[in-house]
């Protein structure tokens, strides 16, 4: 569910602090009144939306008329000196330096101060600044920056309902633009300037509206539909953004405290033409029905979430339903064709799947999560291939490698059981193998068992003194067996077993020809 709001429409309304936060203001208050400085302190963008939303918010940004925020925050430190009242730590004081080509541009004075109840508040100081955009095809966009006024400071910003300023001194709202109220209140997401000149000077601008649309719930305005699907928009967002940035915005829509409607979000990347931009891929691994194929992965996202609601996911970490968003979107990719090639540094070739390029490379995201969704497309695979029979020594191996994530890929196999349509009995067939695993198989965290013969113990058997491929294929057989007679088998059964089959075999027997000879 998206966050639900109903903001006031006058400029004239007051903001209701709280304590904490009429803590902090009252102190820059007064730095602002013992230095006699003539400064405007602002509190910018996302606090004064959501603190009009009705929504808790401690991200406070100090906008300043007349000065860096590191000057202001050194006007901190000297009053600090002659008034002990002021809880500041000065050692908690950062300056983050603009980085143009991860989408900062921006100087950023950050102090952490520690207030009366005990809480520790992070506060970021900048400046109002009016901003001009160089006119060039270079992948960074150019900003040539300097102090600025509200009003130039407010036309600047991503959306009208970000551009909001609550004035400390006079505990009031500006809505320079003059449709930021207006905007809130009619639930738009729309930019302040021209939207393709605001996204062409800013492409992430437009991750950022389909972030804040899918948050809120807020419907995108068509002009700024029509801007985002500008060739020259969407080319600019994939040569001029970080991939890095790509990937930050995109999981704060899936994964992040606030992503409240996934669905809405990619729905919106899908509308909109961006998902081959944002999701990346080598152009030989493109599906040709392009557009089929992004509509497959939006629904089987949908799907996913629907599932996660229906079964109840507290027996989900935080990190097992992200993952599972992701693999669910990436879905359709899981299926051979979707490999694509390339060169190591021997020059040689290696296949690598397209989800692997999506995750690391397009998205930026970890390597062990592109592995892990990897692992999980190919779990589901044969989760689905078990289901109905579920035997114990084929779901036992495959618990052992997925491990903990072995609810995530059942509930993934749930999307490709095309023979079950209904959402609900797929619900229920879920619930169903998942009591089998643990109650009638008994495999529950079947992957902490320890193997009943270790490697050491093999080696006596086979009368070798050091392992390889042979104790290996042996280990695998064992293990079989031992999942085979879980959970009453013996070490000394299970060596037993070992000797008979050394006896009858020649060659080294294969565990999964054993196991599917009945041979275990």
């Amino acid at each position: 569910m998206a966050e639900s709001a109903s903001p006031p429409s006058s400029s004239s309304i007051l903001i209701d602090l709280t304590r904490d936060e009429k803590e902090i203001f009252d102190l820059l208050l007064k730095v602002v009144k013992h230095f006699n400085l003539d400064t405007h302190l602002r509190v910018a963008g996302g606090w004064v939306r959501d603190k009009l939303l009705g929504l808790q918010s401690n991200d406070i940004d100090i906008a300043i008329d007349n000065m860096t925020g590191q000057q202001f925050c050194e006007k901190v430190e000297q009053y600090k000196k002659k008034n002990e009242e002021l809880c500041y730590d000065p050692n908690k004081v950062t300056v983050i330096k603009s980085k143009p080509d991860q989408s900062k541009h921006l100087e950023t004075t950050k102090m952490r101060m520690h207030l009366k109840s005990g809480r520790y508040v992070l506060i970021d100081f900048v400046n109002l600044r009016s901003e001009d955009y160089s006119n060039n095809n270079s992948r960074i966009p150019t900003r040539l920056q300097q102090l600025g006024t509200a009003l130039e400071d407010a036309y600047r910003r991503d959306l009208t309902i970000n551009s909001l300023f609550y004035n400390i001194q006079t505990n009031s709202i500006e809505d320079f633009t003059k449709r930021g109220l207006e905007d809130l209140k009619s639930k738009r997401i729309v930019t302040p300037l021209n939207p393709k000149q605001t996204f062409m000077d800013d492409p992430l601008r437009v991750l950022r509206a389909i972030h804040f649309g899918a948050r809120f719930g807020f419907m995108l305005d068509e002009e700024l539909k029509k801007a985002a699907k500008d060739k020259d928009v969407r080319t600019a967002l994939v040569d001029k953004i970080s991939r890095e940035r790509v990937g930050h915005e995109i999981d704060l829509m899936i994964s992040g405290k606030q992503a409240k409607n996934p669905i809405q979000a990619m729905t919106s990347i899908a509308d909109l033409k961006l998902f081959w931009n944002v999701f990346s891929v080598p152009c030989d691994a493109k599906p040709s029905n392009s557009e089929g194929f992004v509509r497959q992965c939006v629904a089987y996202l949908h799907s996913a979430l629907r599932l996660l609601d229906l079964i109840g996911s507290s027996s989900f970490s935080n990190d097992q339903k992200i993952l599972c968003l992701y693999a669910a979107l990436f879905l359709p990719l899981r299926v051979r064709i979707y490999i694509y090639k390339e060169k190591n540094n021997k020059a040689k070739e290696r296949e690598i799947p397209v989800v692997n390029h999506i995750v690391r490379d397009s998205l930026k995201l970890k390597a062990s999560d592109a592995q892990t969704i990897i692992s999980l497309h190919n779990a589901a695979n044969r989760f689905v291939t078990f289901i109905p029979s579920l035997e114990v020594v084929e779901v036992g191996l495959l618990l052992r490698e997925i491990k903990e994530f072995w609810r995530v890929a059942l509930l993934l196999s749930m999307l490709l059981m095309h023979s079950v349509e209904n959402i609900d009995k797929r619900s229920g067939l879920f619930k169903t193998v998942e009591d089998a695993i643990i109650t009638t198989l008994g495999l529950e965290k079947v992957w902490e068992v320890k193997p009943l013969v270790d490697g050491k113990e093999i080696m006596e058997v086979l009368k070798i003194k050091s392992g390889g491929s042979v104790v290996k294929e042996w280990q695998q057989c064992l293990l079989v067996w031992q999942l085979e007679h879980h959970p009453s088998g013996t070490a000394k059964e299970c060596l037993k077993w070992m000797k008979q089959k050394l006896g009858e075999n020649e060659e080294q027997p294969s565990s999964f020809s054993l196991a599917r000879e009945g041979q275990v």
